[in-house]
């Protein structure tokens, strides 16, 4: 049972809308998912990458109207988001603009119900349990797109042609094999955790956290990018850079995740 702490519900979101003719065409070739499924009723997640294939956010997108995509992503990335997008506009027909307020964004969640669910307070603890990743400003730029497990949650398509990083991201799936994932624990006991915190494990891989929740009894269930258990070495292959390194050891277990991991 998860039962998330309500210290943890609060989390501040920000709102990109994209309006204009070139709208679907535009996100086509800057975002890693295929923009023709984008819906009215439902949101799609699609990751914005640098050319090096690292994901700067998660966006999740609905299309209310033909020339019209909402992007929910966290405030605090709202607007360099939308300044980067910006950049690339050049003679497409789109305007993008933000929206951060509380209650500007409740407003419009009341005319659409699926960004109604993506706010509600319960929806973080059941996106952790669904091992889906949030970028946010201290893990920006931080992880590749398959190290998140995008390409496990239907983050990706493959076959969409280009975007930005996609060359990368496409690379790695062919080609190569990522030995480090997201995957899911909990804590032992009481302990704080924020994004990109850098921890051991209790088996002495290192590991980046990603998201995190607290549950009522004051233990952290979080997701956190760290070596395969299929790939751990006598001495630990993927540790981080010292700046990103804990000397601490983290007690937690290993949750499963609902979706299969490739080896």
């Amino acid at each position: 049972m998860i039962n998330e702490s309500p210290a943890d519900t609060n989390r501040s979101f920000g709102l990109l809308q994209l309006r204009g003719a070139d709208v679907h065409k535009f996100l086509q070739g800057q975002l890693s998912n295929d923009m023709s499924l984008l819906a009215a009723e439902r949101f799609t997640l699609a990751g914005y990458h640098n050319p090096q294939g690292r994901v700067l956010a998660l966006l999740r997108l609905c299309a209310p109207e033909p020339d019209q995509v909402l992007a929910l992503l966290p405030a605090e990335l709202a607007e360099p988001t939308m300044t980067e997008l910006r950049r690339f506009v050049l003679r497409a027909k789109v305007t993008i603009s933000q929206e951060t307020s509380a209650a500007a964004i409740a407003a419009m969640a009341r005319q659409w119900p699926a960004l109604a669910s993506l706010l509600d307070p319960s929806a973080h603890a059941l996106e952790v349990a669904a091992g889906i990743p949030q970028v946010y400003g201290a893990t920006r730029a931080m992880f590749v797109s398959q190290m998140l497990n995008l390409d496990c949650i239907e983050a990706i398509s493959f076959t969409k042609g280009c975007y930005t990083g996609q060359e990368i991201i496409a690379r790695a799936h062919y080609r190569g094999r990522i030995k480090r994932r997201m995957q899911r624990f909990l804590t032992e006991s009481i302990r704080e955790l924020s994004p990109g915190q850098g921890v051991t494990l209790n088996d002495g891989r290192a590991a980046q956290v990603v998201d995190t929740i607290r549950r009522a009894d004051g233990r952290r269930e979080f997701l956190a990018v760290t070596t395969l258990p299929a790939h751990i070495a006598p001495v630990d292959q993927a540790t981080p850079a010292p700046s990103q390194q804990s000397s601490q050891t983290l007690a937690c277990s290993p949750l499963p995740l609902p979706y299969a991991l490739p080896e």
